[in-house]
């Protein structure tokens, strides 16, 4: 299965995911804590995003929990 490049748009979408929201309740500022985010779902994220591979550190996306900081984080 390919899938689409870590964009905005994906970020969100994989959120939404995982949080079984649908991607338009998932805004840019969103503390993702507030809309359910736990460390497992996080753990989810981050291994999902690695096997892609992406460089992306568990901690720096507890510690900025909002999808805005996150694609920030993954676009470096």
């Amino acid at each position: 299965m390919e899938r689409t490049p870590l964009t905005p748009d994906r970020v969100r979408a994989d959120v939404a995911d995982v949080l079984n929201l649908d991607p338009r309740e998932v805004g840019d500022d969103v503390q993702l804590i507030d809309q359910g985010m736990d460390s497992i779902r996080l753990m989810t994220l981050v291994e999902r995003w690695r096997a892609e591979g992406a460089d992306v550190d568990l901690i720096d996306l507890a510690e900025q929990p909002t999808v805005g900081q996150w694609v920030a984080l993954l676009a470096r």
